[in-house]
């Protein structure tokens, strides 16, 4: 499958941003330091101390969902999102998250919407078992249209000695869990709303309701998957460019990811979107998570030992698939 056209057609071209990340390397690489680990790409920054443990840096937002936020006049919930984003691609590096900052932006600021919105980033960090440490909020006069806000945050997370994952144990024949998602998450939202438009959604707040469901935190169940099952391979956070685009990022050279749609248990939502859209199954693979909003790679003997420590720490887990070789492709 390819990037989806239906995608790019809503205002969202990923190659766009593949080559904007090609133009931007040679200035990345100019502010390298000793302690910086690997590239960039992977789902979050590494930086050696020195000691045998890494930090793990990452930075996202809650993107065009926040239009659906502001049509509903819900706040809660979005700060959940943005932690959420930023917290489950560090967890994929095996790292604990220490703490979050926040950033919020608006023409005017709104105190008891503010705290509306903090209330979900706080209620995410509690999730993700770590620190609101701080963060930023800017009044910005003129530049954001009346009511609107923009949400955007960053963790910190602690990778300790002989728990990174960065898929260099992964082999052929290891077994693929996913772990299940509520609905879109905080991805595609540019496709939802050109799907759906507002007068619909008003006029069906169960989708609504969908469709704003807050982000999945995976950060307990890959931290106690980490304990207790030793051959954990490698994660991947499910987000924008849905299988196509993020699975690859866990796979080294020589492997491929052979998914069984058959396992993948997909929100009710997710065929609203299809039938609305015209959307076919290779644009809703390519710009959602389909019901998986995190993979797991773990030897095919310990499956079943992940599944229950999964399910044990709050997580919906399901056999997903499993590694073959191949040219870091997703097969079907």
């Amino acid at each position: 499958m390819q990037p989806s056209q239906a995608y790019s057609d809503a205002g969202v071209d990923v190659t766009r941003g593949y080559r904007a990340l090609d133009l931007m390397r040679a200035h990345i690489a100019r502010t390298r330091t000793p302690g910086v680990v690997g590239d960039v790409g992977g789902f979050g920054g590494l930086y050696d101390l020195g000691d045998g443990r890494m930090l793990c840096a990452g930075a996202d937002g809650v993107g065009t969902k926040l239009k659906l936020a502001f049509l509903a006049d819900r706040h809660t919930t979005v700060g959940i999102d943005a932690v959420a984003m930023c917290v489950n691609d560090v967890a994929c590096c095996g790292a604990r998250p220490l703490f979050f900052l926040d950033y919020i932006a608006t023409g005017c600021i709104d105190p008891p919407r503010m705290a509306d919105i903090v209330a979900g980033v706080a209620e995410g960090c509690v999730q993700a078992g770590c620190a609101l440490l701080g963060g930023e909020t800017a009044e910005m006069p003129g530049f954001y249209a009346d009511g609107e806000y923009d949400l955007a945050g960053f963790a910190v997370g602690l990778v300790e000695p002989g728990r990174m994952l960065d898929g260099s144990r992964l082999q052929a024949g290891d077994a693929l869990i996913g772990l299940a998602s509520s609905g879109p998450h905080s991805n595609g939202f540019s496709l939802i709303r050109r799907v759906f438009d507002e007068a619909r959604l008003r006029a069906d707040p169960e989708l609504l309701d969908a469709l704003l469901a807050p982000t999945r935190i995976y950060v307990r169940p890959l931290l106690a998957l980490l304990d207790q099952v030793p051959s954990v391979r490698c994660a991947a956070h499910i987000t924008g460019g849905g299988f196509v685009e993020n699975i690859p990022r866990m796979l080294r050279s020589g492997l491929s990811a052979r998914i069984d749609r058959a396992g993948l248990p997909v929100p009710a939502v997710f065929a609203q979107i299809a039938d609305a859209g015209g959307l076919t199954d290779a644009d809703m693979f390519a710009t959602f998570n389909m019901g998986a909003g995190l993979v797991v790679a773990v030897a095919a003997d310990d499956a079943q030992r992940a599944l229950d420590v999964a399910r044990g720490a709050g997580a919906e887990p399901f056999v997903l698939g499993e590694i073959v070789p191949g040219d870091r492709e997703v097969l079907w």
